[in-house]
């Protein structure tokens, strides 16, 4: 069986495997739906073939399976731990770190002349569902330095990448993303870290950070971390914000790794999942010396460091998706297994129990879960290929406009559904699935933490609707709205979608409806009421993408030569979306246009 791996809990009574992808799906997403291929027709990715993508997604799963699977559950059990002032993890990280290392996935995106693969962000996306399907916990540490290398290639000097980006994409560093502090949170613009210029052109930090990811561990030579800081008498609020280098050991000139800096683990967050991970709560400057190096200019810190935070949004949702793929495949795995119970007009108890597949409820129940997590699949796919056109000079710009409005769904969306995915595996499985015998727990717990990473998915709901929806008078939106109608258009030409397509350009007409009225409030200054109900507008318009994105699927897998019963679910699927899910949009656009039952609420009537 492709892409499996035994789960082997003391109590299992069951003899189904863990799988961490469905290879029909996969491949279809990627080369019938979103034509992989074509990229190669790009200056940038023409060393690349469908063998070369094949190969990379080949090597992945098979890491994954080898590495990264195996002890999903065993350090899930073993949390990190404290000792002796440093991070203490379990040795199948390490393990697992190196390999995937070792094998370049660290440097798939990376260009060919730093020793990268120069891969399509696209299918490296692909190559990682398979790392966070299998080990969610482990694959955070590579993932996160490489976000920290992406964003020092585009706004370091020379030195400041050959010093920190190089020794990340050669394997040897680690990296971090330091944004929150303990009395700020998510409020980055009350952070109070300070940065003061010395005399050779460094600061010196001080301050506290909390919620820092892989913070500390003995994984590599060093960890890089990428700091939100205010200059000594820079403005309030985020026009203040810096952004530094802060190393855990300084590096001499030559990229030797010198003196330790003072960074200090100050101590460890016990997590509800994902618990491989280490999460910490760092000091900076204790003993009043800790370096820094300043990232391109004074107070332009934010902008530089959302070039990460959107990679890592993208990455968050991509996890979640990952997560509920897992879930929803040993699920359906355990479906066809379990015998239990009789049809509704089976009156005999001597008759033989049917799989529980056979239930008609437990058949919706997977079909959901079916219709989330391959929908934002596709779209999280999509999402990335936009990355790649960017390439294409005469795509740029709209690939960009693109990636800005689908980036918060496909975070705050998928994040929020696939966690349903999950919570409808363990409910497939019953009292089974609540246990810790069985992995669908451990997916859901360490799913929960998606809609919370990168900003949560309310702040996504409102910088979706207050800034990405109307921004450049809308450009965005109605790029997305062209994309829909040549989607829609095609599907009326067939017999079998023309319906559906109807109902798709029913829904976009709601939508932009929606849209107008909240654009129109704000324009008018009543912000607050237009967007008070942002987290319901962002369902409406993910729900919308998804229906859009299951309707090109159905559409293609009529017309393509693959399986016939895989065509039969992808259709079978759709139409299940768009009877049970798309009639929501309408109820959710009515929402925002008319309620203000949340903002006018007031404390002391809780």
């Amino acid at each position: 069986m492709i892409g499996v791996c035994h789960f082997s809990p003391i109590a299992m009574t069951s003899s189904v495997s863990v799988r961490i992808n469905d290879a029909r799906h996969l491949r279809f997403a990627l080369y019938d739906v979103l034509d992989a291929e074509g990229l190669t027709a790009l200056p940038h990715f023409s060393m690349h073939s469908r063998d070369t993508f094949d190969a990379a997604l080949d090597l992945a799963q098979r890491i994954a399976l080898e590495k990264f699977a195996p002890h999903n559950r065993k350090s899930d059990l073993n949390e990190p731990l404290f000792v002796d002032g440093k991070v203490a993890l379990i040795p199948e990280i390490g393990d697992a770190v190196a390999a995937y290392n070792e094998a370049g996935f660290t440097a798939a995106s990376i260009d060919a002349q730093r020793g990268g693969m120069q891969m399509p962000f696209m299918v490296t996306t692909a190559c990682d569902t398979l790392f966070a399907a299998a080990n969610a916990g482990t694959v955070a540490y590579p993932s996160l330095a490489r976000g920290v290398a992406n964003l020092l290639l585009s706004y370091g000097t020379p030195t400041q990448i050959e010093r920190y980006a190089q020794p990340i994409i050669d394997g040897r560093f680690f990296g971090t993303m330091c944004l929150s502090e303990p009395q700020a949170g998510s409020s980055l613009a009350d952070i109070r870290c300070r940065a003061e210029l010395q005399a050779d052109g460094s600061y010196r930090l001080s301050g506290a950070k909390m919620w820092i990811s892989a913070g500390d561990h003995e994984l590599g030579e060093n960890i890089i971390h990428l700091v939100l800081a205010r200059i000594v008498d820079a403005p309030l609020g985020v026009r203040g914000i810096s952004l530094f280098i802060v190393p855990r050991f300084r590096v001499d000139p030559d990229g030797t790794r010198a003196a330790r800096n003072d960074v200090q683990l100050a101590g460890l967050n016990h997590k509800m999942g994902q618990r491989g991970s280490v999460n910490t709560f760092l000091k900076f400057g204790e003993n009043g010396d800790c370096y820094a190096e300043l990232v391109g200019q004074p107070h332009q810190g934010l902008g530089y460091m959302f070039h990460m935070m959107n990679e890592e949004r993208i990455g968050v949702g991509v996890g979640a998706i990952s997560q509920g793929i897992a879930g929803y495949l040993y699920s359906l795995d355990y479906a066809r297994e379990r015998r239990q119970g009789r049809h509704p007009d089976q009156k005999d108890p001597a008759t033989m129990p049917i799989a529980l597949i056979e239930h008609a409820d437990v058949r919706r129940m997977l079909l959901a879960q079916r219709a989330y997590v391959e929908g934002a699949h596709v779209l999280a796919l999509y999402s990335a290929r936009l990355v790649d056109q960017m390439h294409d000079p005469l795509q740029r710009d709209r690939s960009a406009l693109l990636l800005e409005l689908l980036t918060p769904i496909v975070k705050a969306w998928s994040s929020d559904y696939s966690l349903r995915a999950n919570e409808m595996a363990i409910q497939v499985l019953g009292g089974y699935g609540y246990t810790r015998d069985y992995p669908v727990e451990q997916y859901y717990r360490d799913n929960r933490i998606n809609p919370i990473h990168e900003g949560t998915n309310g702040i996504q709901a409102l910088d979706l609707l207050g800034r990405k929806v109307t921004m450049q008078n809308g450009a965005a939106l109605r790029a997305l709205i062209d994309e829909i109608n040549l989607d829609i258009d095609a599907a009326r030409a067939l017999e079998e979608l023309k319906e559906l397509a109807d109902q798709l350009g029913l829904a976009r007409d709601e939508i932009l409806r929606a849209s107008q009225h909240a654009a129109q409030r704000m324009g008018a200054g009543d912000v607050r009421a237009a967007l008070a109900n942002a987290s319901f507008y962002l369902q409406a318009l993910g729900h919308v993408c998804i229906a859009w994105i299951w309707l090109k699927q159905a559409r293609i897998a009529l017309g393509a030569d693959i399986d016939a019963d895989f065509a039969a679910g992808k259709l079978a699927t759709c139409r299940f979306f768009f009877a049970t899910e798309l009639p929501q949009v309408w109820h959710w656009c009515k929402i925002v246009v008319s309620d203000d039952s949340a903002l006018t609420m007031r404390d002391g009537w809780f």
